[in-house]
């Protein structure tokens, strides 16, 4: 055990490409970036040392793979080492080290499978860089619509298709990464929880049912911009104090449906934009993002029907104009329930306690599952803290998912299977 921390603490440094991970200002390894590649580079030099073959394809994701023979299936594990600006070292991270680790173990046991096994680590997953998040994983699965984001830009003003060009990848070519239901047997990611509930519930793992994808809403309200000075309160259209209100709404709706239904529900005003945003000026239109999660769809659109009537009211009573654009309404991903079947007995078996539960996060199985069977694995973070430089997740709990994952290869790709 002794040997397996140690080899965990040396390959998480290398992986963010570090010599201690007490960063201040945390890692910065955003989508298709020299950073990005470098930890890809780090990423190829471990596999290649247990042994495994290394190749990239078309969309820019690592593979490692196990091969015992060509036409045999594959079980495949990975997530991604990109990060959000000034984010952690363990999102991501921890599932493609703990992915390496585990190959380690079965190869120190001398295991020897009866079916290829892949370590995938993918390009792109955080949407930190474009607003466009998990490219690679969408890239493998067929869910990538090449056309549409080609012209998204950073900050600075430069595309996808040229960021990906820049990374070395024929942008032309990024649609060839995709796999059909024959090249992978099945799919599982181990991620950090970016929460307290294995914690809370005195778990050593968390085993993912369902992946919450969001409703997200864009809400503008048009009063009208005047002076500051000079308009009398009782002849003023602010479009800001009319939406105010809102904020509270959202925020104590989502309270009351959580008291009312089992599957939780989340919901956010996370983004707010003034026009004109001048001291002197009343505001004359006012945005607001909101976000809501949660596994029970329908939940969701309940919640935007609520603040749908409540800006209708908010329209009579202020007089202003409340438009309400759908930026996202996805289904929740629901994972395999027999790869989370066996999870559960292989994290039992080995006398560690799973816990049940939904993620609010999305990542890169979500794409996945909807051409293999998929499952996701979550380890604890310290205090729910990630996309942070305080973010942290403990050696012996990396161990712990690395010794599940290797047992969990184990029985897929060993002997009656």
């Amino acid at each position: 055990m002794a040997d397996l921390h140690a080899w965990l603490e040396t390959h998480l440094l290398k992986l963010n490409l570090v010599n201690e991970m007490d960063y201040e200002q945390g890692f910065s390894r955003l989508s298709y970036t020299k950073e990005e590649k470098q930890s890809h580079q780090a990423f190829q030099m471990i596999a290649q040392s247990l042994g495994l073959t290394t190749t990239t394809d078309q969309a820019g994701n690592q593979w490692a793979t196990w091969t015992v023979k060509e036409d045999a299936p594959t079980a495949a594990v990975g997530s991604h080492v990109d990060t959000v600006k000034n984010g952690g070292g363990y999102d991501g991270v921890a599932g493609v080290l703990t992915a390496l680790a585990a190959i380690k173990i079965l190869k120190d046991h001398e295991f020897q499978p009866k079916k290829n096994i892949s370590i995938i680590c993918f390009a792109s997953e955080e949407s930190a860089r474009f607003g466009v998040s998990t490219i690679g994983s969408k890239s493998i699965s067929g869910l990538l619509d090449k056309d549409d984001i080609a012209p998204v830009k950073d900050a600075e003003g430069i595309t996808i298709k040229e960021a990906v060009e820049d990374f070395g990848l024929p942008w032309e070519k990024v649609g060839e990464a995709e796999l059909s239901e024959q090249d992978l047997e099945s799919f599982l990611e181990l991620h950090i929880e970016q929460g307290t509930q294995i914690e809370d519930n005195q778990a050593d793992l968390g085993i993912v049912r369902g992946v919450a994808c969001p409703i997200r809403l864009q809400v503008k309200a048009v009063g009208m911009a005047n002076h500051t000075g000079t308009t009398p309160m009782n002849r003023r259209f602010d479009a800001f104090a009319a939406i105010a209100p809102l904020v509270a709404f959202v925020e104590e709706q989502a309270s009351l449906l959580n008291r009312e239904q089992d599957i939780p529900l989340v919901a956010t005003v996370s983004t707010v934009q003034l026009e004109p945003n001048v001291m002197n000026v009343i505001p004359g239109e006012v945005t607001l993002g909101i976000d809501i999660r949660s596994v029970n769809d329908s939940l969701k659109r309940e919640l935007a029907d609520r603040i749908a009537a409540y800006c209708k009211k908010i329209e009579e009573k202020r007089s202003v104009q409340i438009k309400i654009n759908t930026l996202v309404d996805n289904p929740s991903v629901f994972l395999n329930p027999q790869v989370h079947e066996r999870l559960t007995h292989v994290t039992e078996k080995m006398g560690l306690k799973p816990f049940t539960m939904d993620s609010g996060a999305g990542h890169d199985v979500m794409n996945m599952a909807h051409k293999w069977p998929s499952g996701l694995l979550f380890i604890p973070c310290e205090q729910g803290i990630s996309h942070h430089p305080k973010e942290f997740a403990s050696i012996k709990d990396l161990a712990k998912g690395s010794q599940v994952i290797a047992e969990y290869l184990k029985e897929e790709t060993g002997e009656g299977h």
